[in-house]
């Protein structure tokens, strides 16, 4: 099998320039995914201290479920 570099120089010089443009933007959203991943954060850590006398670990999982799915 022949290298990609081989491949694009067998293309004419515009079918070139849009290999280019294409591995130029999936470089960029492999980028972009990778930033979006990062570090997770916990600044949300103890946002809900209050409830922690109202409802056990488990219980609280249940209720923060309901409330992502908007029942009641």
């Amino acid at each position: 099998m022949k290298a990609l570099k081989e491949l694009v120089d067998q293309l004419p010089p515009d079918l070139q320039r849009e290999v280019r443009d294409l591995v130029e933007f999936l470089l960029e959203r492999r980028g972009k995914h990778r930033q979006k991943r990062g570090t997770p954060r916990f600044d949300w850590a103890g946002a809900l201290k209050e409830l922690r006398e109202q409802y056990t670990s488990v219980e609280l999982q249940h209720k923060i479920a309901e409330w992502r799915i908007g029942e009641r």
